[in-house]
């Protein structure tokens, strides 16, 4: 029996076919990104803290814990353009921001709980 499918040529190994056959095996194309959205929740976590400190009756510091997960997003599909435009990995850069966007949505009752 032949195999009814031709054998392609060997492509370039870029960034646009490892996306598609889906092998992330490098470790430093995770690398940034994990520092990255680490930063921003550390960030997040200090103002939190500071929210907390002061009794959790600050409304400014209250909307500023969603605030900073929704620029940390923001930040991070911006850098995911970046990196898909230089022929990088891209996909860390949006799974992070995805994640930060997300811990934005669950940060949200925070400005409620200081009115």
């Amino acid at each position: 029996m032949t195999n009814q499918y031709p054998q392609q040529p060997p492509a370039e190994s870029g960034p646009g076919r490892r996306d598609v056959e889906k092998r992330w095996s490098d470790a430093s194309d995770y690398r940034a990104p994990t520092i990255y959205g680490v930063t921003v929740i550390v960030i997040a976590m200090g103002v939190l803290a500071a929210f907390a400190a002061l009794g959790g009756e600050s409304r400014g510091l209250a909307a500023a814990v969603p605030g900073v997960f929704l620029a940390g997003g923001i930040g991070g599909l911006i850098l995911g353009v970046r990196a898909y435009a230089r022929k990088q990995s891209w996909v860390p850069w949006q799974g992070v921001a995805w994640f930060l966007l997300i811990l934005m949505l669950g940060a949200l009752v925070l400005p409620l709980s200081a009115w």
